[in-house]
């Protein structure tokens, strides 16, 4: 069966269609979903069998963990422990936007979307789509690429259904994403106000070096 389209604006999104998604989402479903980079794929992290459905999809080894898109900043607080000034002031300055912190993973979280590692990586999307999803579903989302290995990232959802056609279930289709550049990944897991860039993206180096004074 091929995945089933669903359009949906992408700055007020509609409140009909958001909880359809969220329906397929507690299902144990995957929606590939647009972010304001490129599209992702989203599962209930808490639903170890979606969460492994990822994997199995992105062929993506088991060490690496996946991130995670929230609503609001707070949300951070209920995921991670040992939170400190350096995410403070990134999450304060960048979000809403493209940049991922990783940080110590609260008790919460299942140890398979750490990967085992303790770390999650997360951020606060300036995507309505996604923010409005995680809102009514009640915990975050995950947000790896919505691509097949070797292929490229997706900026819309006709790349999505080229790429995985029939093996997932949902598409959301919110336009042409409005960055073409991946997300900064900051690493502050080691605590005490150290940082460093894991991968430098829509957010250069120096603006987080600024950010951090």
């Amino acid at each position: 069966m091929t995945a089933e389209v669903l359009r949906m604006d992408r700055e007020e999104p509609e409140s009909h269609l958001v909880a359809h998604v969220v329906e397929t989402l507690q299902r144990g479903g995957v929606a590939a979903v647009p972010t304001d980079t490129f599209y992702g794929l989203a599962v209930d992290p808490v639903n170890l069998r979606a969460v492994d459905r990822i994997y199995e999809l992105k062929t993506r080894a088991r060490h690496k963990p996946l991130s995670l898109l929230l609503s609001e900043t707070s949300q951070s607080y209920e995921l991670a422990r040992n939170l400190d000034g350096a995410f403070d002031r990134l999450a304060e300055r960048f979000w809403p936007g493209p940049l991922t912190l990783v940080v110590r993973a609260g008790s919460k979280l299942p140890l398979r979307v750490t990967a085992n590692t303790g770390n999650v990586a997360i951020r606060v999307p300036e995507a309505p789509i996604c923010r409005a999803i995680v809102s009514r579903l009640g915990v975050p989302i995950t947000a790896t690429s919505a691509n097949l290995a070797g292929l490229p990232e997706c900026t819309s959802a006709n790349c999505v259904l080229e790429q995985f056609g029939d093996l997932i279930p949902m598409i959301v289709d919110g336009g042409q994403t409005v960055r073409t550049l991946p997300t900064t990944i900051v690493d502050l897991s080691g605590g005490g106000n150290s940082w460093m860039i894991l991968r430098e993206g829509a957010i250069p180096t120096h603006e987080i070096a600024l950010a951090l004074q």
